[in-house]
């Protein structure tokens, strides 16, 4: 029984040391799990003649980064998680009527202080997310949602595809929404932040899915800022095709305002007919990097959107602008003769060892069929005549026979 209540004592000092470092720094910003050889070097670094504490032997803190020893995670999780369970138990069994202010402020801040240290080392914990929702809707404050900012955000810096970390980021910003001048300024943050974390964590669809999010909340302006700025980023991972999704969504959002506001306005229809030009840009991207799957899907998107909005007859289209139902020089015919060329000089395979070459043929080839069958009848017709259905169906059944009965869908 002394070792089990040696061993609690321990814990808890481990989660008041932790908080107390929370409560110290609240800009911290990172956080990581290190190996207690690692965190003994970090620690040897440190000036210890400058520091009014000694140095910790399971925490590294200093410049907003926090570094907590592996060796200590389960009995400082084991002490955390029962802390917290206590006081959120305490914390309903007032059911909202408490003995006086200063108990329900003592309970708030115990909900608080010991959720955020369950979070860091249990992001996905359901529980304390909710609690501090309950605790930040009592306050409804600025200052509360902005700390619920700062502590998902520390969380997405170890956990970056943490789904309850972004679902609250989305939660607080619904909150705010419409409460804060400055909520352009926050959604211009938060849209930075998943591109910093895109950068480190890979074809992170959470992530991303964020950034979609926040597209609803943008004005006109900020959306054609997004789809300017967010080009250089996608044309340098091709093959997430995660920001090409982004640029999916930035891009219906330009039409659905154009087409609901009935404009026809000369620079609107130029905005508009400049933005879909976004296909020539991907053909450069296809031609450069053999192979990608994500870019041929992007262009599935651009074309069929190319051919419902600015190349069908005017009345075939309510949100049709004059001047690209005027415009001769992109026609059906000019877009069909373009694609067939991309097709041709992306379906020959130079070199049979280089596995991208083949890909970049079967995705060409799958993707000229896919047109035939998005074009009207006469356009299909037009295309159909000057494809060789044969030569192309044996292609794709050397590339790919696996899927023959796909081609022969595509084919009929």
């Amino acid at each position: 029984m002394a070792d089990i209540a040696h061993a609690e004592g321990e814990s808890f000092g481990l989660l008041q040391e932790l908080e107390h470092i929370l409560e110290s720094d609240p800009l911290i910003d990172e956080i990581g799990f290190i190996h207690p050889t690692q965190l003994a070097a970090l620690n040897g670094e440190v000036d210890v003649d400058s520091l009014s504490e000694p140095v910790s032997l399971n925490f590294f803190s200093k410049d907003h980064k926090l570094g907590i020893s592996t060796q200590i995670l389960f009995p400082l999780y084991e002490q955390a998680k029962k802390a917290f369970f206590d006081v959120v138990t305490r914390y309903k069994i007032q059911g909202g009527i408490f003995d006086s202010p200063n108990t329900r402020d003592e309970l708030e801040v115990g909900v608080m202080k010991h959720s955020k240290a369950l979070l860091l080392l249990s992001a996905d914990l359901g529980t304390a997310w909710n609690s501090r929702r309950a605790i930040a809707l009592e306050k409804d404050a600025l200052s509360t949602y902005m700390d619920e900012l700062r502590l998902s955000e520390l969380i997405l810096s170890y956990s970056a595809k943490s789904d309850q970390a972004w679902s609250h980021r989305r939660w607080v910003i619904k909150r705010i929404a419409g409460k804060v001048p400055n909520l352009q300024e926050i959604l211009r943050k938060e849209s930075e932040l998943v591109e910093k974390i895109a950068e480190r964590s890979k074809m992170n669809y959470r992530a991303w899915n964020h950034r979609c999010w926040l597209v609803s909340y943008m004005t006109a302006g900020e959306v054609l800022y997004e789809l300017k700025k967010s080009k250089a980023w996608a044309g340098l991972h091709v093959a997430d095709s995660s920001c090409f999704h982004y640029r999916r969504r930035l891009m219906m959002r330009i039409l659905e305002a154009f087409c609901s506001r009935n404009a026809s306005a000369s620079n609107k229809s130029n905005e508009i007919y400049e933005t879909w030009k976004e296909l020539a840009w991907n053909e450069i991207l296809i031609k450069r990097y053999i192979g990608r799957e994500a870019l041929w899907l992007y262009r599935r998107f651009l074309s069929l959107h190319w051919l419902r909005h600015f190349t069908m007859e005017p009345d075939s289209v309510s949100c049709k602008s004059k001047h690209t139902a005027n415009t001769s020089d992109d026609g059906p015919s000019i877009f069909l003769d373009n694609e067939l060329h991309l097709f041709s000089s992306c379906s020959t395979i130079p070199d049979n060892d280089f596995d991208d070459f083949q890909a970049q043929a079967m995705h060409s080839a799958t993707y000229i069929l896919w047109l035939a069958k998005q074009l009207p009848r006469p356009q299909a017709i037009e295309l159909r005549e000057k494809l060789n259905i044969g030569d192309m169906k044996a292609l794709l059944s050397k590339l790919c026979p696996q899927r023959s009965f796909l081609w022969d869908s595509l084919e009929g």
